[in-house]
């Protein structure tokens, strides 16, 4: 007959091997369900990546097409002028300024504008917040009647 003892420690050594085997599956399927989700985040973040910058891309080429737009409008604008008096200098004025801002719309795009932007803020700080706060104030008033 077999020892008691001996049966009572084998059954504990075979519990702990199963508790072993149970806990490194365990980690196994926890390392693979990571790895999963991170491979599954940088799908999804690649996926956003390219999203925002074909975004981007279209933003920037309808940009352009608005200072295309513009500087024709600044020829037509031209095209239907008087010859000579006081609407004909306040026309040109306006031609002449629909056609540089059409200019730099069509050179520069968002990304040129919004370094421009950046320039002007870091030059002229507290007149930019006082102008934002002026905006947000306006906004709020906006939207507060409606």
């Amino acid at each position: 007959m077999a020892n008691p003892s001996s049966t009572v420690q084998q059954a504990k050594d075979k519990a702990k091997d199963v508790a072993s085997n149970v806990s490194n599956q365990a980690s196994d399927l926890a390392s693979k369900a990571g790895d999963a989700a991170s491979k599954v985040a940088s799908q999804a973040g690649d996926m956003a990546n390219k999203a925002m910058n074909k975004v981007g891309e279209t933003a920037e080429n309808a940009t352009s097409s608005v200072g295309s737009g513009m500087q024709s409008a600044a020829g037509a604008l031209r095209d239907n002028l008087p010859k000579s008096g006081m609407l004909s200098s306040a026309g040109e004025h306006v031609a002449s300024t629909l056609e540089s801002g059409g200019r730099y719309l069509e050179e520069k795009g968002l990304s040129g504008m919004s370094d421009d932007i950046a320039g002007v803020i870091k030059r002229y700080p507290i007149p930019a917040v006082l102008v934002g706060l002026g905006i947000g104030y306006l906004i709020a008033c906006s939207t507060r009647r409606s």
